[in-house]
């Protein structure tokens, strides 16, 4: 009987065992799909100056809930999508409430079409423009995962809750390093939003859109929601040290940092024998600066000494000014030769205009890439020249052939007229 006992307490354990083996994957892998799935958080500005009637007839605040109904329907399914709003509840003239008036109106998650055309359906035009603290908030519902992120602001009017600026926001937002990009739509703009809602989207890397039609409302942020749905690779954010000895050793990838004028930053890159390491570097400029402006990336070995240069020079017109270089290591006749550590140094002369804020400092970018060197001589460079050698050669050759033959021509000629 004990025995009995014993073989069916054991084969009940076993098949809890079993089922909860079974049940702890299943779950982790619903919850890495989900964690790889783009985010979209829309934020909407509710003020009360969206009852203004001045698109297609009709209220900036019912062109809004039109064109998010339709941008629900058009929503892909992988993609997980939150509303935010600003200025819906607090209807008060008490700036400081009225600078907190920004909440979730529905979770970023799973679309439910109905739930969220409900929820939006809700929306009356009350109080202030809290567009700073709506960002940072914005920025926390994303929080988490490898997918893309992306905000999309819409707003009718500038930030009313100085001084908190909403580009020093966005600035701080892009120093986190997590990929995410801030794309903003000004409805019925004026040249103080247009510029500010500008700023916030070239701090991140996105864009803005003057908007002053439903359709072309409901058209862009369709785009933009599917944008968020492509396949991207999403920077690793890293820190560049102050000098070689301490830099960060990085691997094939895209990084991202933040450089501040007249600052150094270090990386480490070990290459291996017959490898070849392609490093590129963009800097850009998210705020207002002083003209004539260059950048340097050297890579240089761990006693300082320079291997190989790339620099690039730009003026006030030019947002982002980029550069690259290339290292072969030649192969090594030692079996297990050890890869040699190639220092990156990156520094930019950028200067902010005056009354502009320095920090964080410029968003840079790099690439790194260490791929199988160069196997034929040819592929090399050749005293400095690489493949331009033989092109040098091939019109040495033409020229001297062609020195010839005209040399031969004048003569005949000469002869010819003496003759006559």
């Amino acid at each position: 009987m004990i025995t009995r006992k014993r073989l069916a307490t054991g084969a009940g354990a076993l098949l809890a065992a079993l089922a909860a083996g079974i049940a702890v994957p299943t779950g982790a892998v619903a919850d890495e799909t989900t964690a790889t799935r783009p985010k979209v958080n829309l934020v909407l500005d509710v003020s009360g100056s969206m009852r203004a009637r001045d698109i297609d007839g009709q209220s900036r605040m019912a062109a809004a809930k039109q064109a998010f109904n339709e941008v629900l329907d058009a929503t892909p399914e992988e993609v997980l999508l939150g509303i935010r709003t600003l200025g819906a509840n607090y209807p008060g003239d008490d700036q400081k409430r009225g600078c907190k008036d920004t909440a979730q109106l529905y979770p970023v998650g799973p679309l439910d079409r109905t739930e969220a055309k409900t929820a939006v359906a809700t929306l009356t035009p009350t109080g202030w423009t809290p567009i700073g603290p709506a960002l940072l908030k914005a920025a926390d519902d994303l929080d988490g995962g490898t997918g893309s992120k992306r905000i999309v602001l819409i707003s009718d009017g500038e930030d009313t809750c100085a001084p908190l600026d909403p580009c020093e926001v966005a600035r701080q937002i892009a120093a986190r390093g997590i990929g995410l990009t801030i794309d903003t739509l000004g409805l019925v703009p004026n040249a103080k939003m247009r510029q500010q809602l500008s700023c916030i989207a070239e701090a991140t890397g996105g864009s803005y859109t003057s908007v002053e039609h439903t359709d072309e409302l409901t058209d862009r942020v369709n785009q933009l929601v599917d944008r968020a749905a492509d396949p991207v690779v999403t920077p690793v954010a890293t820190e560049g040290a102050e000098a070689c000895a301490k830099a960060p050793v990085l691997k094939s990838g895209l990084y991202t940092d933040r450089v501040e004028s007249g600052q150094q930053r270090w990386y480490r890159v070990d290459v291996e024998p017959g490898k070849e390491l392609r490093a590129s570097v963009s800097v850009a400029a998210d705020r207002a600066v002083a003209p004539s402006y260059g950048m340097l990336l050297r890579a240089v070995t761990v006693h300082g000494r320079e291997i190989v240069r790339g620099e690039a020079a730009g003026n006030g017109r030019t947002d982002v000014i980029s550069t690259g270089l290339r290292y072969p290591k030649a192969e090594s006749d030692e079996e297990d030769a050890p890869a040699e550590g190639v220092c990156l140094q990156v520094t930019h002369s950028f200067a902010a205009a005056s009354g502009v804020g320095t920090t964080p400092g410029m968003p840079l970018e790099l690439t790194v890439d260490v791929v199988d060197g160069p196997g034929d001589s040819d592929d090399v460079a050749s005293f400095g020249l690489g493949r331009g050698w033989w092109l040098l050669g091939a019109l040495i050759l033409t020229g001297f052939v062609a020195g010839l033959l005209w040399g031969w021509l004048s003569r005949w000629r000469v002869a010819v007229w003496r003759t006559n």
